[in-house]
């Protein structure tokens, strides 16, 4: 059969076809957008370094491994005649380095996974700059005399001790300040700390949750519970939409879907 080769005349589509073609042009557009709106920056990133470090003596922490020390921590074991004593300290390597510390400002908080580090802090925990050598985290006394054995400070959890705990830190990176976490292990009546892991928010001024090692907020199952309230849920996409994105194969989906609906129901 020969074709021909004049121009072919345009179809008159009826209007409830027009109707399908135009909500599926706005269906797809805003898959797009939303698509577009939902993705992240391509700096948006958490630096998350696995550890296992025994803290003795002084030991300086590099948060964001660029070779300036931005914490450090300090632990000290004493003796006189009568009695016995040591502590575990954290402090800022300068002035606008901070730690997340307790109401009272004087002790390094023990945070638990969840806990936003950052803007409005989750428990009223406050950032305070480092005083007296930085707040404590942990420290005892013992009397010998008394053969007793005082503990002080949210890390000796009454000596207790404490296992996948947080510190909340803030410190700058060339003028801006970022925020991080470092997750450790103490043992109060040797004061044996062990540094697990830590990780630092790249963005400037943005918050991170203790915990979090990607940028979607998610929590390390190994690192404790999570506050469900500090993370993302995806919304579900409706499925008409998703077939309406494939294209011409989806919009077919759809017109069988729709002829289906149509169809009415026999007895």
């Amino acid at each position: 059969m020969k074709r021909s080769s004049g121009p072919r005349k345009a179809a008159n589509l009826p209007e409830s076809v027009h109707r399908q073609l135009n909500m599926y042009a706005l269906a797809a557009g805003a898959a797009g957008v939303s698509m577009l709106g939902s993705a992240q920056p391509a700096d948006a990133k958490i630096v998350y370094t696995r550890a296992d470090k025994v803290i003795v003596g002084v030991f300086d922490l590099d948060l964001n491994h660029d070779g300036i020390t931005d914490f450090v921590f300090g632990t000290r074991i004493g003796s006189t005649e009568s009695t016995v004593g040591g502590y575990l300290r954290v402090a800022g390597y300068v002035s606008d380095n901070s730690i997340v510390t307790t109401h009272r400002g004087n002790d390094a908080a023990a945070l638990r996974a969840g806990v936003r580090i950052g803007g409005n802090l989750d428990a009223g925990e406050t950032i305070s700059p480092p005083k007296y050598g930085g707040p404590i985290m942990a420290s005892f006394r013992r009397l010998c005399f008394q053969c007793k054995t005082y503990f002080a400070g949210p890390w000796a959890n009454g000596g207790k001790g404490v296992r996948n705990r947080y510190l909340g830190l803030k410190f700058v990176i060339k003028g801006k300040v970022h925020y991080g976490w470092a997750r450790l292990n103490v043992e109060p009546h040797s004061i044996t700390a062990t540094l697990t892991g830590y990780a630092y928010q790249t963005i400037p001024g943005k918050p991170i949750i203790t915990g979090q090692t990607k940028a979607t907020d998610e929590i390390d199952d190994n690192m404790g519970q999570a506050n469900p309230a500090a993370l993302t849920v995806p919304t579900p996409e409706p499925a008409t939409l998703g077939a309406l994105a494939l294209g011409a194969p989806g919009l077919s989906i759809w017109r069988r879907e729709d002829s289906v609906a149509a169809t009415p129901e026999r007895n």
